[in-house]
């Protein structure tokens, strides 16, 4: 029976997502960290992890990216994007005026400080390990309240204080799908390519190279992100997120190109975007595998004597 190990415990959007994903037959295993639940993929222990990897609101969450550039390899297979809302719990019989510290992961207290503020105006915000971990909390007194996904409401013997509960509409959060690498998943014309980059030299403009790459073949860059590199200052991972997959002709010879040109160069999957909205921007001309394939038996015809 296949296995999804996901950033636990039981009752996070991690489990949300993963359950989006799951099949009738698939386990979900609750892990307390994201390297944790990416190690025990690593491992063999699970077959697929599911972690946050960005938030609209508060943008990359950095213990995904961290865990994702180091050890083992593991390849993106499926990404899952949710609304993020949020319920406020508190255990049973307990008034609102009565909360005087609430829970929560850094990243959900952020995204709910306008309503607590005019919600719980005496309740001091405290960082919890994950929305789950601080309903955890609040049913072994820690805290008295939690702000939860909404389905830790189903895991956890507490009280709906609030429901539906954000400081920005329209909020959301993708995470990825991953395990060892193997089978690529087929493209589907509307993919998405990750992939981490070590610039192989400190100098004016090398970012700005690498770019290029991309640009020359018309690749849409969706998402670039920095990370310190080893916790040196002054030197950085670069996490970029392109429009295509891996197995069109101008993607492929971008990678090329870059790995060529950079340090490091990490494959993190290339894999189907989770909603048509984000189909990207549409392939220039020139760029097209045809276009590829032609430009391909020209240069060859030329190498052979002709002339075409």
């Amino acid at each position: 029976m296949p296995s999804i190990a996901y950033f636990g415990p039981q009752g996070t959007f991690s489990e949300q997502a993963a359950r989006a994903h799951a099949g009738d037959e698939d386990a979900l295993v609750p892990m307390r960290t994201v390297p944790l639940a990416l190690a025990a993929v690593r491992a063999g222990e699970a077959d697929i992890a599911c972690v946050p990897v960005e938030n609209s609101v508060e943008g990359a969450v950095s213990a995904t990216m961290d865990a994702l550039a180091v050890d083992e390899p593991l390849v993106a297979v499926a990404e899952v994007v949710l609304p993020v809302r949020f319920s406020v719990l508190v255990r049973p019989g307990l008034a609102a005026e009565e909360v005087r510290t609430v829970a929560s992961h850094p990243h959900a207290l952020a995204q709910v400080q306008g309503w607590l503020g005019e919600h719980l105006p005496a309740a001091s915000p405290t960082a919890a390990t994950s929305t789950a971990a601080a309903a955890v909390g609040v049913l072994e007194g820690e805290w008295d309240a939690a702000v939860t996904a909404p389905v830790a409401a189903s895991h956890y013997a507490l009280s709906v204080l609030a429901t539906d509960v954000a400081d920005v509409d329209g909020a959301m959060t993708r995470f990825l799908l991953l395990r060892r690498p193997g089978e690529l998943p087929a493209p589907t014309g509307s993919d998405r390519t990750s992939i981490v980059v070590v610039a192989a030299a400190e100098r004016t403009g090398v970012l700005a190279e690498m770019l290029t790459e991309l640009a020359l073949r018309g690749i849409n860059l969706t998402r670039i992100e920095s990370r310190p590199h080893q916790g040196q200052l002054g030197r950085y991972r670069f996490y970029l997120d392109l429009d295509g997959h891996v197995v069109e002709q101008r993607v492929g010879d971008a990678l090329a190109a870059l790995h060529r040109r950079c340090q490091e160069l990490r494959f993190l999957g290339s894999y189907p975007k989770a909603e048509p909205s984000l189909a990207g921007a549409a392939v220039l001309t020139g760029n097209t595998d045809h276009d590829y394939a032609a430009a391909g038996e020209w240069l060859a015809a030329v190498r052979g004597g002709s002339t075409p």
